[in-house]
């Protein structure tokens, strides 16, 4: 079995939206237990499933350029994790969303992958080729945004979470969670293989 966390803040149902589509896509791997955890109201329960989970998606609004205030309030209360290189080893995706087409969407996913490598975490792209980039492209298209270095979204800022983002944007973030899933799935069978008939002191520290 594999652990896999979601871990998010959402300030108006958007980016909750997305943290659901990514907990459905990482539930596709029959190997998968998923935990969604609200960043915002975490407590010493939500910490010790991160600890103990495989791979950590990290999902945030994109306000201003950067993560949510909530979410840099999260990363901030990681430094003792971080000293300890608790999640070291550990793999990573993460998604964001913005009202505008581009938002600087970028510079979240930039933060959040940063995030993660100063935790020794190995991230996860998207693994898709852009959508809705031709005469025949459409706002149904998966990765309709264009991102590489994780899911982007856009919803508008007039309509609830129960309506934006729209459903490729939804997919989008489902397939990367389902990556995620698989990624970490084969990675730790393979610290539990490869290695087997290696000399104890020979063998690499497993993934947490």
């Amino acid at each position: 079995m594999i652990t896999l966390s979601v871990a998010y803040h959402s300030g108006y149902g958007h980016t909750a939206a997305l943290a659901e589509a990514a907990c459905e896509g990482a539930a596709t791997h029959p190997q998968a237990r998923i935990h969604r955890i609200d960043v915002s109201t975490i407590d010493a329960a939500g910490w010790a499933l991160l600890d103990r989970s495989d791979a950590i998606m990290f999902g945030s609004p994109t306000y201003m350029g950067a993560v949510s205030g909530p979410f840099k309030t999260f990363m901030d209360q990681s430094s003792r994790i971080w000293a300890e290189r608790g999640w070291q080893d550990k793999l990573a995706a993460g998604f964001t969303v913005s009202s505008s087409q581009a938002g600087d969407k970028f510079a979240t996913l930039s933060q959040l992958a940063t995030f993660a490598a100063q935790h020794g975490m190995l991230w996860v792209s998207l693994g898709l080729l852009p959508g809705n980039n031709s005469s025949t492209g459409s706002i149904e298209d998966i990765n309709r945004i264009g991102g590489s270095l994780g899911a982007m979204a856009q919803a508008n800022n007039d309509q609830g979470g129960d309506i934006a983002p729209p459903v490729s944007d939804r997919q989008t973030t489902r397939l990367l969670a389902a990556r995620l899933a698989d990624f970490t799935a084969r990675f730790k069978a393979g610290s539990d293989v490869v290695w087997i008939d290696a000399p104890a002191a020979e063998r690499p520290s497993p993934p947490h």
